[in-house]
């Protein structure tokens, strides 16, 4: 089964969805950006046959297209998905997942409705040293998963001033729905505990020093908007009586950029990260994957050795989907996880509004 796929967004990652797609044995046929010249330059190295101005026409002029990526601004994840999932396509989806929970529900109820897998890229699950330590935890090696703490903070990472990253009423927020990888990465090692109690803060510091953007940043717009967060800390408990520590951040005085999950069980504690090199850097950058436990009474540290993934599993994920939707593969993410992670955002944000912890339904 060769699966004839399409795109939506010439951004910066649809070269890593279409990758992807490539590796489990797709065909990208067709390409839709509002800007077609930036569509017509994403085609100049690669054999997409059609270039579209919207995913309406798209649909409409390829309807041999089963299966969809959406790489837009966060605002119109939701009505794009939606209308992809209608038109009987699955559907895959950059992250965030959505503004808020309540577009998740409906693009959830969408995908149970057309009957089409609906899955997001959260690409860090499917990093190597990731996929190795969730064999660990699969197989009982860390046994119950009491803890953990879920990081990613930039000195300098700002992605653009004024752009649509941080312009609230396109992106949903700043730092916590931008950065939400380890914490939906956490929650995956921990089993996709049910929510309990959330306490957050969020800050806007340097959100106006153009000194803190990231070297990667988009463009800057001297006439838009800057009114989303630069960084949060927050803790959730859960109904298991897990707990997990949240922290992220575009802009805070930190030593360098650090990703990471760390966890703690009742056999082993592990820990998942990746130290960017200066300025972000991540060709410099340096991958790990510990184990910490206790064998024939001593403390022990096992270093479980991967192959480096420069993409961070970008294209491992989307090559997922398409093995998901060909019957090959197991997917990694699922819809109803990614409503788990936006009612956590979402009560991240209102925590932090009110200075007070929330309780979660």
């Amino acid at each position: 089964m060769v699966v004839k796929s399409g795109i939506v967004g010439a951004g910066g990652m649809a070269a890593y969805h279409y990758d992807g797609f490539i590796q489990a044995g797709a065909e990208v046929k067709a390409i839709a950006d509002m800007d077609t010249k930036r569509a017509e330059a994403f085609v100049r190295t690669r054999p997409i046959e059609k270039i579209y101005g919207s995913l309406s026409e798209m649909l409409k002029n390829s309807p041999e297209l089963e299966a969809i990526s959406v790489i837009t601004p966060n605002k119109f994840h939701m009505p794009i998905v939606i209308e992809a999932l209608e038109a009987g396509k699955h559907v895959f989806c950059e992250k965030p997942p959505a503004l808020n929970a309540k577009e998740m529900e409906q693009m959830l109820a969408a995908s149970k409705k057309a009957g089409k897998t609906l899955m997001f890229d959260f690409n860090n699950r499917a990093r190597p040293e990731s996929r190795a330590m969730m064999r660990y935890i699969s197989e009982g090696a860390a046994g119950r998963i009491n803890s953990a703490q879920a990081t990613w903070i930039r000195r300098a990472g700002i992605p653009g001033f004024g752009g649509w990253f941080t312009t609230k009423a396109l992106s949903g927020g700043g730092a916590v729905i931008d950065l939400p990888h380890m914490l939906d990465l956490a929650l995956y090692f921990m089993g996709y505990p049910e929510p309990a109690w959330c306490l957050a803060g969020v800050f806007y510091d340097f959100m106006d020093n153009k000194a803190f953007k990231g070297p990667w940043g988009i463009p800057d717009s001297a006439s838009g908007i800057t009114d989303v967060e630069s960084s949060c800390h927050g803790m959730i408990t859960f109904k298991t009586g897990q707990t997990l520590m949240v922290r992220c951040s575009w802009a805070e005085f930190i030593e360098r950029e650090m990703v990471s999950v760390t966890f703690q069980g009742t056999k082993a504690g592990g820990k998942v990260e990746r130290l960017f090199g200066i300025d972000g850097d991540d060709a410099a950058s340096i991958d790990s994957c510990r184990l910490f436990t206790e064998e024939h009474g001593t403390q022990v540290n096992r270093d479980i050795l991967i192959e480096k993934d420069e993409t961070m599993g970008r294209v491992s994920q989307a090559a997922n989907f398409i093995g998901t939707i060909s019957g090959k593969e197991k997917a990694l993410n699922t819809p109803e996880e990614a409503l788990i992670l936006m009612k956590i955002i979402d009560v991240m944000y209102e925590s932090a509004k009110s200075g007070k912890p929330l309780q979660m339904s």
